[in-house]
C-alpha cells in the first residue's frame, strides 16, 4: 500500500488531497512506475488521466463503469488477479482511496506511508488505523516544512510482522 495521510489518518476531502507535497509525488511515481496500481473509482476520477507507465486497475461497484486505458473490475480478488497477470515485478500497489485501503489491508505485506504532520479535521476520507501489533516500522525519514511544502512530513515504511 502507498498512501499519504495526516496525523488523524486524513486522506482528502471531496476528492482532493489536503496538501501539496511535490517530493512525495515524485516518490509515489518512483515507487509505482512499471507496476500495477489498484485504486477506487473516486481516486481514479481525481486524476487528469490514467497514471502512465503503470497498469491502472479501477475497482468499482458500478457494473457499467468504463475508463479508457484502464482495467475495470468489481471485486478486490479480480483486481489482484488482473495485477498478477499483468505484472513484470513482484509488487502490486494499492493506491487508494480510503475504502480500498480498508478492503486491501489484510492482503498487504508492506505499507509506504507518508505521514503529514498535521491533522485535517474537515477530511472526508481516511486511511485505516494501523494495528501496530501487526506492523513493524523499518524506515522513517523526516522532511521539514519548506518553500515547496506547506507541512512537514515523514516517509514511513512498515512491513507486516510474521
Amino acid at each position: 500500500m502507498i498512501a499519504a495521510a495526516g496525523q488523524n489518518n486524513s486522506l482528502g476531502k471531496e476528492g482532493k488531497l489536503l496538501w501539496n507535497l511535490p517530493h512525495d509525488l515524485r516518490r509515489f511515481k518512483k515507487l509505482t512506475l512499471g507496476k500495477p496500481v489498484i485504486m477506487g473509482r473516486k481516486t481514479f476520477e481525481t486524476l487528469p488521466h490514467p497514471l502512465p507507465g503503470r497498469t491502472n486497475i479501477i475497482l468499482t461497484r458500478d457494473q457499467n463503469y468504463k475508463a479508457e486505458g484502464c482495467e475495470v473490475v468489481h471485486h478486490l480478488d479480480q483486481a489482484l488477479q488482473v495485477a498478477e497477470a499483468e505484472q513484470k515485478h513482484n509488487e502490486i500497489c494499492i493506491v487508494g482511496g480510503g475504502e480500498i485501503y480498508e478492503l486491501a489491508m489484510s492482503y498487504a505485506n508492506k505499507i509506504e506511508l507518508t505521514r503529514v504532520h498535521h491533522s485535517f479535521e474537515d477530511a472526508d476520507a481516511f486511511f485505516p488505523d494501523l494495528d501496530l501489533s501487526e506492523w513493524k516500522l523499518i524506515s522513517e525519514i523526516f522532511h521539514s516544512k519548506d518553500k515547496k511544502h506547506n507541512y512537514s512530513f515523514s516517509y514511513l515504511t512498515y512491513i507486516r510482522k510474521k
